[in-house]
């Protein structure tokens, strides 16, 4: 056996030499320099047999401009693997066996994965005070518990990528009260589950207060919440609050309860692009209380679904107030709601006021319900009723649309909050001289690298290959990373817009071999330079223009969310790119480098895209500018 791998070992690496060594020759035969005359970062020379090194070598074989490798920003992004690591993946690679090896390579490229987590099956009959506490599997916490407290302060506070499970969690309790207060605060692609939290239990409560708030990514999952519970109270106060792009599902949360009162107070407020789901939520429960308060409000695009809410239920109480109001957009569904339930009551006050045209849509509402109330005050507008009970008690106050009938002033103050001051901007604004704000530019995805082109070239990359995917990266079903990977191929496989080139690229070598097919190859990269200046006014100092300013193609590439790093890369018509020195208005000292690009021809775009929010104006009536984020990058020719 221990033969067998040393020799396996031995023909990886021979593998290794054979793909990597001889473009190294090849290239010191045709150019006189190697590898080892090249200066790494930091000044160091590389082991020529490593990807890194192999990158210098590729960039210096297909781009023809001066620079003698890619800038430092860029290559500091190439995978960090050694000979040996680069061999041996690229070989499983090629087998279709990473998913066996998924932690070593992990590790080794620096992924995104998250970890696995070992279920703990320690009841901790004691009471319990989580602190700094982070990436744990809780099975058959507090099963059978009476009294007591459990209190989760401080918990993941600033976690990368928070993974926590509670399953069976105070299962078949009593008055017992769990509380989480700053759980998961300002953490990065968060993946938490509840699974049958609660169930069984009489009495207690359990409290979420400022729950993963300003989180990137959210991935929250309630399966099973207080199901069969018995007078058992749940609380959400302050939940993922300044929280972007990201998933909460509640799935069969309160079946078959009887009641307990479930109170949402400021749930998703201020989040972007924040997506829940409610299915099954109160089915054939006896006297639920739920009351939706502050939900979604100055929310952006908040995306609703109410699947078999209270279906079968019994003498329930529903409270819908300020829910959604302010948003931007905003879509909410409600399917099968209230069906077959007995002397329900809905009440909906200052529901959906959004901005831009918010939808509500109701299927099947009260469908097959008995003595059902529903009551809908001062309710937004842009909402579709199908099937809608005629046993239903139906009352519409002020259903009218002055519900959003704001000035003007009010509406670009909702709507503006999400179009951060100086993130667009006109051309003209690019002069020496200029005053104006710089948005926030830091890049907030989690830190990963690019795989080398001889490992990304064989892995599956395309929807019709997600469940290889989600085997490979170990993506549970409604996971963050199987969201992610749904996402970022949806994306990449979309049709281009008009007159737009694109391409997904998750190496180096395949953004080379794009940039340079579209812009030949007498190349550049450049991005800007630091990320000194964010949220506060700059000084516009020297500018130029690329290209002496002229109209010019130019390749953008921007991050996308994925397990390895994956840039999305795109040419789009008539642009011109600058550089701009960026000063300190106080001192006028120098205090970042930056890159803008400016769109000539935004005729294409959406009547709701931000820019025209932040700018006025419409599509094809004024030219977008915007900064090259950090760790994003512009192609144009060398100068």
């Amino acid at each position: 056996m221990q033969e067998k791998q040393i020799n396996l070992m031995a023909f990886q690496v021979h593998s290794f030499l054979l793909f990597f060594l001889i473009p190294s020759l090849n290239h010191v035969a045709a150019t006189g320099t190697g590898a080892s005359s090249v200066d790494y970062l930091n000044g160091e020379t590389p082991n020529p047999f490593t990807p890194k090194a192999y990158v210098i070598r590729y960039w210096n074989k297909r781009i023809t401009s001066n620079l003698p490798q890619p800038p430092p920003f860029l290559l500091s992004k190439a995978s960090p693997m050694n000979m040996v690591d680069a061999a041996a993946f690229t070989e499983l690679a090629a087998q279709g066996a990473i998913s066996s090896h998924l932690p070593a390579f992990c590790a080794a490229a620096r992924l995104l994965c998250f970890p696995e987590l070992s279920p703990s099956l320690d009841k901790h009959d004691k009471d319990s005070n989580f602190t700094t506490y982070i990436q744990r599997n809780f099975t058959n916490y507090g099963t059978g518990k009476l009294g007591g407290m459990d209190s989760f302060s401080g918990y993941a506070d600033g976690a990368n990528m928070p993974t926590n499970l509670f399953g069976q969690y105070s299962h078949n309790s009593a008055t017992h009260l769990d509380r989480f207060e700053n759980y998961g605060h300002d953490g990065n692609v968060a993946d938490q589950g509840f699974n049958g939290y609660g169930a069984s239990s009489t009495g207690g409560r359990g409290e979420f207060q400022n729950y993963n708030e300003e989180v990137n990514v959210p991935n929250l999952k309630f399966n099973n919440y207080g199901s069969d519970g018995n007078g058992r109270a749940h609380t959400f106060s302050s939940y993922t609050r300044l929280d972007n792009s990201g998933d909460e599902k509640f799935t069969s949360y309160g079946r078959n309860g009887n009641g307990g009162p479930d109170e949402f107070n400021s749930y998703g407020n201020d989040s972007n692009a924040i997506r829940s789901s409610f299915t099954g939520y109160s089915e054939r429960a006896n006297g639920p209380n739920d009351t939706f308060t502050n939900y979604g409000i100055n929310g952006n695009m908040p995306e609703n679904d109410f699947k078999r809410y209270s279906k079968g239920g019994n003498a329930g109480g529903e409270k819908f107030s300020n829910y959604r109001e302010h948003a931007n957009v905003g879509d909410d569904l409600f399917t099968s709601y209230g069906k077959d339930s007995i002397a329900g009551k809905v009440n909906f006050m200052n529901y959906g006021k959004s901005f831009n045209g918010g939808t509500d849509t109701f299927t099947r509402y009260g469908h097959g319900s008995r003595e059902q109330e529903v009551g809908f005050e001062v309710y937004g507008m842009n909402s579709t009723f199908k099937e809608y009970s005629r046993k239903v008690a139906v009352t519409f106050a002020s259903y009218t649309n002055k519900t959003v009938a704001s000035t003007t002033a009010t509406r670009d103050k909702v709507i503006n909050r999400w179009v951060e001051p100086g993130k667009f901007f006109r051309e003209s604004m690019l002069k020496k001289g200029t005053i104006m704000p710089m948005p926030d530019i830091r890049d907030k995805m989690p830190r990963r690298s690019f795989l080398p082109q001889s490992i990304s070239s064989k892995l599956p990359f395309s929807s019709s290959k997600q469940a290889e995917l989600k085997q490979m990266f170990h993506a549970g079903d409604d996971s963050s990373i199987e969201s992610m990977i749904s996402s970022t191929l949806n994306e990449c496989e979309r049709s281009p817009s008009r007159d737009e080139t694109k391409r997904c690229v998750g190496s180096i070598e395949d953004m080379v071999d794009f940039a340079s097919s579209v812009l030949g190859r007498n190349i550049t990269v450049r991005s800007t330079e630091s990320v000194n200046g964010s949220n506060q006014d700059i000084l516009i100092g020297l500018v130029t223009g690329i290209d002496r300013g002229k109209v010019t193609k130019s390749v953008s590439c921007h991050q996308s969310l994925y397990p390895y790093l994956l840039y999305y890369c795109h040419s789009v018509p008539k642009v011109r790119v600058y550089e701009a020195d960026i000063m300190d208005p106080k001192t006028e000292v120098r205090i970042n480098h930056g890159v803008a690009i400016c769109h000539l021809d935004t005729s294409a775009w959406s009547d709701t895209h931000g820019a025209f929010l932040a700018l006025g104006s419409g599509p094809g009536r004024i030219e977008v500018c915007h900064w090259i984020f950090e760790n994003d990058m512009t192609w144009t020719t060398a100068s």
